[in-house]
């Protein structure tokens, strides 16, 4: 019922927002579409904020607020917006991004990645956590990562490239059934449209993310970002060189890993053994 309840309370507020871009947008006599031209974003990324569909976060606000000259007013209304509905701000940069991405490249090392993930692996994940979940919670945070992965089942295929480290495979996460059923999803995300799946394997004596997990995405209009994830924290980053720097460390992590042909292999032959 709390959940339920907070998911309404979360809906009205992104509307009455979503309301305010709409009428200061008419007022400034622009239309959505010549709106998303003078901010370089998608009409639809205008659409979903208008109708409460996605969050506006506040690098957003205060760009809408300087286009429209409505004197900071969107910036203060995402900034009261209950604390609930606003954490995490992080997050939520990244996801709007990933859902329209056409192109992704993650690197993992601890977990097969969210978008690859089987229900009991994602549900085995959850429940390792510290502090411990409820029950009620750890159903909610499955239920909205399975709904990412539509994203690899789109009508015009994402190009998506995952790297994983065979530590993540090798483990024992969730119990032998669970690993042998996620090491079968691998294979079956692996002959999907536009994803390739690699294995980064132990016995590698370079290594050219020790620094550990990132992704790289691109959106429709061909922007560049690179996120980064940490303890209770992470990085969404769009600078030109930081992202070149992720970029060139994908590239030299394709190179390292196992093709995707070994890929399969190693997979295959891990079930074998199970």
């Amino acid at each position: 019922m709390q959940t339920r309840k907070h998911t309404k309370k979360q809906g009205t507020s992104m509307r009455l927002v979503g309301a305010l871009v709409a009428l200061f947008r008419v007022n400034a006599n622009f239309t959505q579409q010549s709106l998303s031209e003078r901010l370089c974003i998608h009409k639809e990324t205008i659409a979903s904020i208008e109708q409460g569909r996605r969050r506006l976060l506040p690098d957003m606000a205060d760009e809408l607020d300087r286009v429209l000259g409505t004197g900071g007013a969107l910036a203060v209304a995402v900034e009261h917006l209950p604390e609930q509905e606003k954490f995490p701000i992080w997050a939520e940069a990244y996801m709007a991004h990933e859902k329209e991405a056409i192109a992704l490249s993650w690197y993992e090392d601890g977990v097969a990645p969210g978008l690859l993930q089987t229900e009991d692996y994602a549900r085995a994940t959850f429940r390792s956590a510290v502090p411990e979940l409820t029950e009620d919670e750890i159903q909610r945070r499955v239920e909205t990562r399975l709904a990412r992965q539509e994203l690899l089942h789109r009508k015009e295929p994402i190009t998506a490239s995952f790297i994983l480290s065979e530590a993540i495979v090798l483990a024992g996460l969730g119990g032998r059934g669970v690993m042998q059923d996620q090491i079968k999803h691998l294979l079956t995300c692996s002959e999907l449209p536009g994803v390739c799946v690699q294995i980064m394997p132990l016995a590698r004596e370079t290594h050219a993310s020790l620094d550990g997990p990132f992704i790289l995405l691109e959106t429709p209009d061909n922007r560049h970002f690179g996120y980064v994830e940490a303890h209770r924290s992470s990085h969404l980053n769009s600078s030109p060189d930081e992202v070149s720097i992720l970029a060139r460390k994908y590239g030299m992590l394709r190179t390292q890993a196992l093709n995707p042909e070994e890929t399969r292999g190693l997979l295959g032959r891990l079930l074998g053994e199970t």
